[in-house]
């Protein structure tokens, strides 16, 4: 039996979404299983090959797809119980103010149709598997499957308790496209609040490449951050080994992998105060409102006090790290065990249309 996995979407920048398909859905992540990757060159042959060239394939065979990038074509329904959508958040329904038009259109309708009608999906995080019963039918599974977090930009965390427990300046990074829904002026303002509150020249680098709408130009306008765009590996390894604190204040996220992947460098995590974020950083996370950033500096400048800061966020970094990674491993045997019934049950019903 083979199981395609949607691919297409791979090939361009490398971001959170492409990592999580190249970790949890290579052939590697789910042997024993038989595995092929569907493929596609530019944006054009990837429209094409979702919108018609997965559907066909499903029409002329019994396999099942495995969908963990981008939702899956409205033509694929007549297959749904062969298709198997990964879920990472659900901010295509809830924030579409945070979209541009070619996300309402391309994607945010296709995503609501399929959770309307679907039978079964996987989920990133508990956070996201409790959201998407607020839209999905009434009796679909939700599967965790959680990705493991590896160190992949190859960071030190041992050497950062030896550095100054002041550092002059205060150096704060944050990764992640330059969209609305990153929220980048609310960090760009705790910034500009911490140079308030003792740490003048505090500086903020974001690295991630320009979304849609108007944050990159009014961002540059602000005193003390640089927008780096999208950068090599060994460019974002410095960037973070140079950086005090790692900053996010997204207004929703269904998982937030830079937040972890940041912790091998031994940082300390700046977080919104909420569920996703409690899930994801555990007791090792530095939860502020971005509304408010003259309180929110007030709790970074709070965790940054005393001369042992900087081993006390290592260590609770390190150990943040292997509980979610017990977590995710945890996972990966249940998954697979969903996707072989699956292909198990379409060899015995190759003609099985929308039916659970």
């Amino acid at each position: 039996m083979t199981i395609y996995v949607d691919n297409t979407h791979l090939g361009r920048h490398v971001t959170g979404l492409e990592r999580i398909t190249l970790e949890l859905f290579s052939a590697r992540a789910l042997a024993p299983l038989d595995i092929v990757p569907v493929t596609a060159r530019g944006t054009r042959q990837m429209v094409t090959t979702q919108t018609l060239g997965l559907p066909m394939r499903l029409a002329t065979s019994s396999s099942i797809l495995l969908c963990p990038g981008f939702p899956p074509s409205p033509l694929l329904r007549p297959f749904a119980a062969r298709v198997l959508p990964y879920i990472h958040d659900d901010f295509l329904l809830t924030r579409r103010a945070d979209l541009n038009a070619r996300a309402r259109l391309y994607m945010a309708a296709p995503f609501r149709l399929a959770l309307r009608h679907y039978p079964r999906f996987l989920a990133n995080s508990n956070d996201t598997m409790h959201r998407l019963e607020a839209h999905c039918r009434g009796d679909a599974e939700v599967t965790l499957y959680r990705p493991p977090v590896r160190n992949v930009f190859g960071l030190e965390s041992e050497l950062r308790a030896a550095r100054h427990a002041k550092p002059q300046p205060l150096r704060i990074v944050a990764l992640g496209t330059v969209e609305p829904r990153k929220n980048y002026g609310a960090a760009a303002t705790i910034v500009s609040a911490l140079r308030a509150r003792g740490f003048a020249g505090a500086s903020l680098d974001i690295v991630g490449r320009p979304g849609w709408g108007d944050d990159w130009e009014m961002l540059k306008t602000v005193p003390g951050v640089t927008l780096h765009g999208y950068q090599p590996t060994e460019e974002v390894r410095q960037l973070l080994d140079d950086a005090d604190l790692f900053i996010c204040t997204s207004h929703d996220e269904g998982l937030g992998l830079p937040l972890l992947e940041a912790q091998y460098a031994g940082l300390p995590i700046v977080a919104p105060d909420a569920a996703i974020f409690r899930e994801v950083l555990g007791i090792s996370g530095i939860y502020v409102d971005p509304t408010e950033p003259v309180q929110a500096a007030t709790r970074i400048a709070a965790a940054l006090s005393g001369a042992e800061w900087r081993a006390r966020y290592a260590a609770l970094g390190e150990q943040n790290l292997k509980r979610w990674n017990a977590l995710a491993e945890s996972d990966r045997d249940a998954v697979i065990g969903l996707i072989a019934g699956l292909a198990g049950a379409a060899a015995r019903h190759p003609h099985a249309g929308t039916a659970a």
